[in-house]
């Protein structure tokens, strides 16, 4: 049974992070959505909130898909949870440039491997920066995120 790792902050979670899921799980027996707590990032929805959303995003996909919450580093929630593999998602060269350093990091902490996929076309130009900033002028989310992510975001803006 080959199992991989989905990291990442997602806030919020948005159509190409669930494209990447799908995808993932025509080539994978077990997808692990790792969410990272990133106390040092400025986040818009906490660790609770952004599982919450991701699970209902997931829900159609089970049992081949877990969401969990963690805190510290990547490498040590995968020898915890017995991973080896990780899966990212990559848009453009910048993108890449940025995970291919990190992906190198955690081959040399603990010897894991990185695979990079590209969303599909139709989702390639979202982002979560994107995404928020759309919903902060109560801005429509239609095609961007999962009706329950567009429902939080309207309630976190004070949208109608």
């Amino acid at each position: 049974m080959i199992s991989v790792v989905y990291p990442g902050t997602f806030d919020p979670p948005h159509l190409g992070h669930l494209d990447i899921v799908k995808r993932s799980c025509e080539l994978f027996d077990r997808v692990v959505v790792a969410i990272a707590k990133s106390p040092r990032k400025y986040l818009l929805f906490n660790l609770e909130e952004r599982v919450d959303m991701f699970r209902v995003m997931v829900e159609p996909l089970d049992p081949k898909v877990e969401v969990k919450g963690f805190d510290g580093l990547l490498v040590d929630f995968m020898k915890k949870e017995g991973l080896r593999v990780i899966v990212r998602g990559v848009r453009l060269f910048t993108d890449f440039e940025y995970e291919l350093q990190i992906a190198l990091n955690n081959s040399k902490l603990a010897g894991v491997e990185t695979i990079f996929m590209m969303p599909s076309q139709e989702y390639i130009h979202i982002s979560s920066t994107i995404v928020r900033d759309i919903a902060s002028y109560c801005g429509t989310l239609e095609g961007l995120v999962h009706p329950y992510v567009a429902k939080k975001l309207r309630e976190k803006f004070n949208c109608p």
